[in-house]
């Protein structure tokens, strides 16, 4: 589909597309960061570099800068990322019980993209395998304790949430969970343990977790300073 790419004061690249049968304005951001604006076909480009200024701050709610994958970096509770130069022709992962291997050719550096794409792949693999094993049994803990019933328990990597409960009590868990610290793993799966007794978000709700974790809220606001990506903190398993 046709568009025109614009720079914002910010530096953004913004692309605007201009749509037959759209009557609003509408900014969206896909998999890879990038910003579109959808405008009225009648509208003038201006318009869509307009509203994308006006929701600037959304933006960068939104848009999570991928950092470079580092070697010796922890990755959740278990595997440290390594790597190895070898005098070999392709790049390839390796996963043990505590380490993710990155072997690639003598002649490239780790942060060329080929690099770094497998590393991340192999990383979210290896927390996929640590969240599966670690966060079910930890719910399950948290549940006895708390006098709550769940359904059933799932791992999955999510883009924006850390996890949810359906209607029919159903868990779902971000596999990014396991790169936190432990209270603000608990945090949320106590926070999906109380949706099973209060499913919106209200008064009751709140006061429900609260009993589940005394000071819930002020620990809600730690855990809005992460995003559900790879990160290299080296958050102890304590």
């Amino acid at each position: 589909m046709a568009y025109k790419e614009f720079i914002l004061d910010n530096n953004k690249s913004v692309k605007i597309y201009k749509r037959r049968n759209s009557r609003n304005l509408k900014l969206s951001i896909d998999n890879n960061g990038q910003i579109k604006v959808s405008i009225p076909k009648w509208a003038p480009y201006k318009a869509g570099i307009e509203f994308a200024k006006s929701r600037v701050n959304w933006i960068d709610k939104q848009q999570i800068v991928n950092h470079v994958l580092i070697n010796n970096q922890a990755i959740g509770k278990a595997h440290h990322l390594i790597f190895k130069p070898k005098n070999i022709n392709s790049v390839t992962s390796r996963i043990t019980d505590n380490e993710i291997i990155i072997s690639y050719p003598e002649n490239i550096k780790p942060n060329e993209v080929e690099i770094q794409s497998l590393a991340t792949k192999a990383s979210v693999k290896a927390l996929r395998r640590q969240s599966e094993k670690l966060l079910p049994q930890r719910l399950k803990y948290l549940a006895d304790k708390n006098n709550c019933d769940f359904n059933s328990v799932k791992v999955k990597q999510l883009k924006r949430r850390w996890g949810s409960c359906d209607q029919h009590q159903n868990i779902v868990l971000n596999l990014y969970l396991i790169q936190l610290p432990w209270n603000l793993i608990d945090y949320v799966l106590l926070h999906e343990l109380a949706h099973t007794k209060v499913l919106k978000h209200d008064k009751k709700f709140w006061d429900t977790l609260e009993s589940f974790l005394p000071g819930a809220k002020n620990i809600k606001k730690d855990l809005n300073k992460f995003h559900p990506v790879i990160i290299g903190t080296n958050f102890s398993p304590m």
